[in-house]
């Protein structure tokens, strides 16, 4: 959170380039728009700070954001899945004669604390595809609430409605 108290509103002194006042950036996706308001064009700080948020909010309504505090996230090309947290890969291990298998399986990882990853797997192989992605998915979920109690449920029902439909 900006020092300003209001997500995407940055403040910018710098009088010996004339520029004081406040800069709005909203991103998604790879779109990013900005916007800087001035104090002495506005009226001083704080009416400066009222038009930032008006303009921040208009802003992230024309990129179509949701207005939250929250971090939302976009697609990102490297997330096949389409679930944060859920990737296909594979894993390595030597057997008891020193050969090496690769295992297909779906890792999934979470923020397990200050400063602590948690990260385990399913198998592709035992469970088969789908099967394996859905747990994979529910291990992601349960460790969310965990985390950060119920209020994730809805963006969980959206974005897995989308991939598992398929």
């Amino acid at each position: 959170m900006a020092k300003s108290g209001f997500k995407g509103v940055s403040r910018i002194d710098c009088p010996e380039n004339k520029t004081v006042g406040w800069y709005v950036r909203v991103r998604l996706g790879n779109v990013t728009k900005s916007k800087f308001v001035s104090d002495h064009k506005n009226g001083g700080k704080e009416e400066a700070l009222k038009l930032a948020v008006a303009h921040r909010n208009q802003l992230e309504q024309e990129l179509g954001k949701p207005r939250t505090d929250w971090v939302i996230v976009g697609n990102n090309p490297r997330n096949r899945t389409g679930i944060v947290g859920v990737r296909r890969t594979f894993k390595k291990y030597k057997g008891k004669d020193g050969r090496i298998f690769l295992n297909d399986v779906y890792e999934v990882t979470w923020n397990a604390g200050r400063e602590k990853r948690g990260r385990t797997s399913v198998s592709i192989a035992k469970y088969g595809e789908r099967n394996a992605f859905r747990r994979a998915c529910a291990i992601r979920r349960q460790k969310e609430q965990l985390l950060y109690g119920d209020v994730v449920i809805s963006k969980w029902a959206q974005s897995a409605g989308k991939v598992c439909a398929a």
